[in-house]
């Protein structure tokens, strides 16, 4: 089959190889569609040596399809034909993370599927069991961006709703492939009042149609807003999808005392904190993606139709193409590639009633 590889440090191309064989304890994926993500330009620009996980192997770790076969000691497993969306973190199960539900940061997850491990720019990919969440009427063409994008906004955005009571203030800075989910999850899921930033002023508006209250492209403006809303007192919550240093500065800009400012994004930026520039009893955390929870608890609000995405279909044959795109932020919501068909058209699904939904 063909598939996407990381074929050597700072060489990413189309290649060929063998179709993967499940061991008897995973299951075997005909994959529906793949979602990028910017980690994926950090793994193909990463210098010799630069990554946990040396090449080759095939990229993609946003990844939904249908069973296709089951190995023989797979409990648990769907049924063959199944469509399911996949948790590609490989985590171990048995250390006090895992235990305790936060697979995330597992201490052996150094890998996964699409990075370390093969993921899904092919046409099979394999998975265990418990990494499976079923899609029952969500088209698995068009979820892919529901297991990474949506995953890691939903986990982010539970860590802060204790504190989103009626009259808080919550900030999203970053509205791409996972600030547009956090606007919409905020929406759904908490009574704030949301307020959303991002640099590219086509963003404004379209985070305005997600649900946010108000929206700028500057955090000058943003700021203001921000104190004007919460009557000087400031953010009960910043989720900065950027992880830049001017997103993180404002940031605690924005943040209110007792309040929490998470930062998901990995722009490699870095800021000194000073006891001034945090407010008493502020929250400065930072996350890593979500746990299969966090995934099977987006899996059905997309089902009720509560939230949604923006996804650009690509063939796998245009997969190059579909990389240039998002490394020159030409993408609103997600780009997914379609490993058995070409597919240049960009697709927002809606039900009938209920709102967006990523229905087929």
């Amino acid at each position: 089959m063909k598939a996407f590889r990381l074929v050597d440090w700072g060489r990413a191309d189309l290649a060929d190889v063998p179709d993967p064989e499940p061991a008897p304890d995973e299951v075997l994926i005909r994959v529906a569609g793949t979602g990028l993500c910017r980690s994926d330009l950090h793994f193909m620009d990463a210098p010799p040596d630069g990554l946990r996980y040396p090449p080759p192997f095939t990229l993609g770790h946003e990844i939904a399809g249908w069973i296709e076969d089951v190995g023989a000691s797979a409990h648990g497993a769907s049924s063959v034909g199944d469509a399911v969306a996949l948790y590609t973190i490989d985590f171990c199960g048995r250390c006090a993370y895992c235990l305790d539900g936060a697979q995330n940061y597992c201490v052996a997850a150094t890998a996964g599927r699409g990075f370390g491990t093969d993921g899904g720019l092919a046409r099979f990919a394999v998975a265990r069991p418990e990494q499976l969440v079923p899609l029952r009427d969500l088209d698995p063409h068009t979820a892919p961006p529901l297991t990474d994008a949506g995953m890691t906004s939903y986990h982010a955005v539970a860590r802060v709703l204790p504190k989103l009571r009626p009259g808080a203030v919550a900030v999203v800075i970053g509205v791409g492939g996972l600030g547009s989910f956090a606007v919409q999850l905020l929406r759904e899921l908490s009574a704030a009042t949301v307020v959303a930033l991002d640099t590219r002023a086509d963003r404004v508006p379209y985070a305005v149609g997600l649900g946010a209250a108000e929206a700028f492209d500057d955090a000058g403006d943003l700021v203001e807003a921000v104190r004007d809303i919460s009557h000087g007192r400031g953010a009960d919550a910043v989720l900065d999808f950027v992880g830049a240093t001017d997103s993180m500065r404002t940031a605690l800009r924005c943040a209110s005392v007792r309040g929490s400012v998470v930062v998901i994004g990995v722009g490699g930026g870095a800021i000194g904190v000073e006891r001034r520039h945090l407010p008493f009893e502020c929250e400065l955390l930072f996350t890593r993606a979500g746990t299969p929870t966090d995934l099977a608890a987006v899996v059905r609000l997309a089902e009720q139709g509560r939230i949604s995405a923006d996804a650009q279909l690509y063939g796998l044959d245009q997969v190059a193409d579909a990389y240039a795109d998002l490394r020159s932020g030409r993408l609103v919501g997600r780009a997914v590639v379609i490993p058995e068909e070409r597919a240049d058209s960009e697709r927002r699904l809606t039900a009938p009633d209920t709102g967006p939904i990523l229905r087929g």
